[in-house]
């Protein structure tokens, strides 16, 4: 339950220990994006904290070349998609998303799990459904676990088509790219349970960047804030676990290893950032039968962002939602343009609900 007076207290330390002192940090998490507008803590922020919120919504970073793959495979005959929902309304080549094709008579299945769409196969055993399976290392574990289901199962109508990424990759590229400007990053809680804090270690060891993982209540978030704050000010680089209720030292063992029993590491394209090496995943040769790009000979061809769109830029923190020339005019909820403003966890959507 959220204690007000916890969070006055640290709101306080936050501001004493910066003292001023301008700090930019970015949270990698859709979760810590809207939580940070939901509960108003953005607006409390001490005025020289910047918060940046970067790739950390799997929608969001899903570029359009993959988009343009999946609206492709959903023409094909005695195919069913079956996707989460938030990427129903993603607009792809020429503003189509899979709603559209749906309305033209694709078959499109919303599903809450990747079980959901293996349930969906044994029920039509003439179709073969196609998972779509977007997400970062919270995610892939469960994937995971369906495809081996499926095996075990033999359950051949299923497969993935593997859009899945990899947290540290992109924090890499980040760091490496001269336009950023990130003095210390909010890690997302979700996928820390899973990896723990040893493959966040280059960030603080190669880059000299503090790192925390955080909760989603506005406490939690403002006591890994502090946590950030001191070791910004003191100028001691360090990842440190402000979730520890959740998140281990060592993460998940045993989800890492359905994981990578599964999957393998791969080069994989992001929205804004391009193709970064080896932070995507695809699925193993020994389960080759479901991956939908070997079963459908899927091609992956480059396709542009939409003109005017400035997600990447968004997503890499260069620029603020409110900066690009599209949001709240062509660019909206209703009507968007770019997946930032689609998915509930984009940061354009929740500058727009929540304002600043």
């Amino acid at each position: 339950m959220l204690s007000r007076e916890t969070c006055a207290v640290l709101l306080k330390e936050l501001e004493k220990l910066l003292d001023g002192r301008p700090m930019r940090f970015m949270e990698v998490c859709g979760t810590h994006t809207v939580s940070l507008f939901q509960s108003g803590l953005k607006a409390l922020l001490p005025s020289s904290i910047t918060h940046l919120s970067g790739p950390g919504c799997p929608v969001c970073v899903t570029h359009d070349s993959e988009i343009a793959a999946f609206l492709r495979l959903a023409e094909e005959k005695d195919v069913c998609i079956a996707t989460f929902g938030d990427l129903l309304r993603v607009p792809g080549p020429n503003g189509m998303s899979l709603k559209h094709a749906k309305a033209k008579g694709a078959d499109i299945a919303i599903v809450y799990s990747p079980l959901d769409a293996l349930a969906l196969a044994q029920k039509n055993p003439h179709k073969t459904v196609c998972f779509l399976g977007i997400g970062f290392e919270t995610t892939a574990p469960t994937v995971a676990a369906t495809i081996l289901c499926a095996q075990e199962r033999k359950i051949s109508n299923f497969c993935v088509y593997a859009l899945h990424k990899c947290v540290p990759p992109v924090l890499r590229a980040l760091l490496a790219d001269p336009n950023t400007h990130i003095d210390a990053f909010l890690l997302p809680g979700h996928v820390s349970t899973i990896l723990g804090l040893k493959p966040y270690a280059f960030v603080a060891e190669e880059f000299g960047i503090p790192g925390v993982v955080g909760g989603f209540a506005p406490e939690e978030m403002l006591l890994a804030l502090c946590m950030m704050a001191k070791a910004f000010v003191e100028k001691k680089p360090c990842i440190r676990n402000a979730y520890t209720k959740a998140v281990r030292p060592e993460g998940n063992p045993h989800a890492r290893q359905c994981m990578e029993q599964v999957f393998e590491p791969a080069n994989a394209l992001w929205r804004g950032l391009g193709e970064i090496a080896e932070s995507g995943l695809r699925i193993r040769e020994p389960y080759a039968l479901f991956d939908a790009t070997k079963r459908f000979a899927m091609q992956t061809d480059y396709v542009p962002a939409p003109t005017g769109c400035r997600c990447g830029e968004i997503l890499k923190g260069v620029l603020q939602p409110k900066e690009c020339p599209l949001f709240g005019k062509r660019c909206t909820p209703a009507n968007p343009v770019g997946p930032c403003m689609v998915s509930t966890e984009g940061s354009c959507a929740a500058w727009f609900k929540y304002g600043v």
